[in-house]
């Protein structure tokens, strides 16, 4: 097939309706400047979804669309289609073969455009190449399920209890006591072929289920193995017990941490490439009195949004956020608990704001992600860099904007508002319930209300909700009781069913539910009377502002998440 054939991607989509020129001029902008095909860049700028572009190249090329949920992304069985083209090759190209017949041979692919590929996958087999057109998320889903990575994790789990002595978990108080493995010992167990192979497929399966977390815990007869998926745990079989040491100084080994110290707890990091994806590992150990448990958190830097308008945030809301960011000094607090997407907000926040006419500064702990133009500074309390030292530091590096990664004591919050009130944005986290309890936790810490009333520009209190799966999802209507005491607009609401695409958990992804809370001369007023937190929330509210609940209530009436998720999240915040 000659490329005379086909029209350029670009003038497909807009003809189809789904970009116009201004999104494909910044589309092609991005490209020429970070590289990749157009297709793949629209769909990392969430300009299109992976399904609206490969459908949209379906109709034009008048190529067949297969999705894994109509189960016609199945390989046939039997005619030795994982020999032909290897698992890595496979992977790494994101095609999949589905059926051979003589010397033609049916692959799908997420670009059918790319004829360096359709031409190497020619050679490589012998065969003429048909191919169908699928989204990159279900090739891989279908690749998983036909070379087996599941099952090559199951495997590997399954031959660990197959031989090896039984390791006896000590508890820590009479571990000194016992005889422990030498340092070579140690090595040579954590570099042994079947354990280098269970870390792998575990970290790889984890990033496959869109695992946020990986926990190997030990206990005394038995080790736990959980992935966190869209803020929820999931236990994974787990391998033998005996294998608990060897696994974790393999993953010290992996970030560099010393694996002779199992008595301290370690921090450290592990750099991965899947894909061409940059997967960053966090790594976390803690001495527990049944060994080290290790915490893996996996930040895929590709997966993140950092677009305020597609975070979740409510018309209104942006409306306040936009005036705040876009302000030329003031303090801007981002509230939640740990694992809310404060950070993502921030950097989203950065990402809007960022230009070259302003200095942008950054002080984190630790550095998340890295940000094209923004100077970031990693903490390094050890030789004396902490959160407060940077931002002396940075007030003589003449910043317009400062990013505090967390205030966590007086010294940090007073020179955040003195930086403030001396002609500079601040943005930062606190950890509160709520955004109008932050007042009270900056009070708390020490900070005097004739300081804080004039810093202060906008507050956000956010958390994380599971969004339902929206090929799964079914209608239904909620009880009178449970509607008595609920404010909800619609009658009809969704509620979780199961399906291969979220892996039978009816969610899939996260979003953002927040409230806004601009400061107005009213709560100016009433934070230097120092009024109590529930007098600010009044004002607040009296002012517009959605509380949480509300925002939760709203995405379940959009049908974005279930009633059940949107009250377990919000319980007690009404």
């Amino acid at each position: 097939m000659g490329k005379e054939k086909y029209l350029r991607l670009g003038e497909m989509l807009i003809r189809e309706g789904l970009v116009n020129e201004t999104q494909l001029e910044q589309a092609i902008t991005t490209q020429n400047q970070e590289g990749g095909r157009l297709g793949e860049v629209l769909v990392r700028l969430n300009i299109v979804t992976e399904e609206q572009l490969v459908t949209a190249l379906g109709k034009q090329l008048n190529i067949p669309y297969f999705s894994i949920g109509t189960g016609m992304l199945k390989p046939a069985a039997d005619q030795g289609l994982d020999r032909l083209i290897p698992h890595d090759f496979a992977i790494k190209n994101s095609v999949l073969a589905l059926s051979r017949t003589l010397k033609s041979l049916t692959i799908a692919m997420f670009d059918p455009l790319d004829f360096i590929l359709i031409d190497n996958l020619r050679k490589m087999t012998g065969c003429e190449i048909n191919t169908v057109i699928a989204t990159r998320a279900d090739i891989s889903k279908a690749i998983e399920e036909f070379y087996g990575k599941s099952a090559m994790l199951n495997a590997a789990v399954k031959a660990s209890y197959e031989g090896g002595v039984e390791e006896e978990a000590i508890p820590l108080e009479t571990a000194g006591m016992q005889e422990e493995l030498s340092l070579d010992k140690l090595i040579a167990r954590a570099e042994e072929a079947p354990v280098v192979k269970l870390v792998d497929l575990i970290i790889r399966q984890a990033i496959d289920e869109r695992a946020s977390d990986i926990h190997i815990e030990p206990f005394k007869d038995r080790i736990s193995l959980r992935y966190r998926i869209d803020g929820k745990l999931f236990e994974i079989p787990p391998p033998a017990r005996h294998l608990h040491m060897a696994l974790v100084s393999r993953v010290k080994i992996l970030a560099k941490l010393d694996i002779a110290e199992k008595r301290l707890p370690q921090d450290g990091a592990i750099m991965v490439k899947i894909e061409d994806r940059p997967i960053d590992i966090r790594v976390s150990t803690i001495p527990t009195i049944y060994g080290e448990k290790a915490v893996l958190r996996l930040l895929d830097r590709t997966s993140v949004v950092l677009d305020l308008k597609l975070l979740g945030f409510e018309p209104k809301q942006l409306e306040h956020l936009h005036k705040a960011i876009y302000s030329p000094y003031g303090l801007v607090f981002l509230t939640g608990p740990t694992g809310s997407g404060k950070t993502t907000t921030l950097y989203a926040i950065l990402s809007e704001i960022k230009s070259p006419s302003k200095n942008i500064m950054t002080v984190e702990d630790p550095v998340e992600y890295k940000l094209e133009g923004i100077n970031q500074v990693q903490v390094k309390p050890e030789i004396g860099l902490t959160f407060a030292a940077a931002l002396r530091s940075f007030l003589r590096q003449d910043p317009d904007v400062m990013l505090v990664g967390e205030v966590r004591d007086l010294e940090t919050a007073q020179i955040c508002i003195r930086s403030a009130l001396t002609g500079h944005l601040v943005l930062s986290t606190l950890h509160t319930n709520d955004a109008p309890s932050a007042v009270a936790r900056l009070m708390d810490i020490g900070i005097e209300t004739y300081m804080l009333a004039p810093s202060l520009l906008l507050i956000v209190g956010q958390r994380l909700l599971r969004k339902i799966c929206p090929d799964c999802k079914e209608a239904y209507e909620p009880t009178k009781e449970i509607l008595k005491n609920i404010k909800l607009k619609s009658d009809l609401v969704y509620r979780p069913k199961g399906c291969p695409k979220c892996n039978n958990l009816g969610y899939r992804g996260r979003l953002c539910i927040s409230e806004v809370m601009p400061i107005n001369q009213e709560i100016q007023t009433m934070i230097n009377q120092k009024a109590s937190f529930q007098k600010i929330k009044d004002a607040a509210r009296a002012n517009g502002m959605q509380t949480l609940h509300e925002s939760a209530l709203k995405k379940v009436e959009e049908g974005l998440t279930s009633l059940e998720e949107a009250l377990s999240i919000t319980i007690g915040e009404e």
